[in-house]
């Protein structure tokens, strides 16, 4: 399959969304909503949930199924306040000691001029810096896209892994082939150049694992949410047995290898 063909998958509208997932693999879940300094962004949903009886945090951007809740969630493109609300639980989470688990769906973070005047850039950057010293454990999982620092600002924890036909990229093919070609149109040939699929980037690290789709994941939707819980699980564990000193180096560490390029001279 090609990484155009993924693309489509990625984006298709029956795609199951992140809160599919909570309602399959959480119980008990309690939205919290709200900033505490300018209001709600329904494109990031986040609360506390049970998993496997442990309490967790989860937050969630994601995009609706219909126009209608489109709309009220901008698309899956959180505003300021969405990744302020993220920061909220996070920082809550590490006081009393829950672990974070986060889906995410997004073609990235909103871009209209009342983000930016409500300092866009700024809740991302905070988000990335006060989570990568987070002294719980934090995994993500990239359901559908994962679109620039909008979806990074919710995966810079421990673990990122990522559905089979799943994307994670700087920008859309789209945004990229305007760059590099002058030309959107040219957004399959873009794909096949930037490394966006899950394969590509488990192979440069950048990710973790891979969660497979079993050919169409609609019609085997149980088994797969089967799967990412026990990545969930396998990771709790993993992560119970180190001090939340040694959590927080290894992040940074994880974070400190990307981009590093072995080359080998011919003689």
């Amino acid at each position: 399959m090609s990484a155009w063909d993924k693309v489509q998958k990625a984006r298709a509208k029956d795609r199951p969304l992140p809160l599919d997932y909570v309602s399959s693999i959480m119980d008990d879940f309690t939205e919290l909503r709200g900033d505490r300094l300018y209001g709600d962004d329904q494109a990031v949903v986040a609360g506390l949930a049970f998993f496997k009886g442990r309490p967790v945090t989860v937050i969630c951007i994601t995009r609706g199924k219909d126009i209608e809740e489109n709309i009220i969630r901008n698309f899956g493109s959180p505003n300021p306040e969405g990744y302020r609300k993220a920061l909220r639980l996070m920082k809550a989470s590490e006081k009393f000691s829950r672990p974070v688990v986060m889906f995410i769906d997004t073609k990235g973070a909103g871009c209209a001029v009342e983000a930016e005047e409500r300092g866009q850039g700024e809740a991302i950057a905070r988000c990335l810096y006060e989570s990568a010293s987070l002294k719980v454990p934090m995994i993500s999982f990239i359901t559908g896209e994962g679109g620039s620092g909008g979806a990074l600002a919710l995966a810079s924890g421990d673990e990122v892994h990522m559905l089979e036909n799943a994307i994670y990229s700087i920008l859309s093919p789209e945004g990229f082939s305007s760059i590099l070609y002058k030309n959107p149109g040219k957004a399959k040939e873009a794909s096949e150049i930037m490394k966006i699929t899950a394969e590509d980037l488990l192979n440069l690290g950048i990710i973790e694992g891979i969660i497979s789709e079993k050919e169409d994941i609609n019609e085997h939707m149980e088994e797969v949410m089967e799967d990412v819980s026990e990545t969930i699980s396998r990771f709790l564990d993993r992560a119970g047995k180190v001090s939340s000193e040694e959590l927080v180096l290894k992040r940074y560490e994880r974070f400190r290898s990307f981009g590093k390029v072995y080359w080998k001279p011919e003689l």
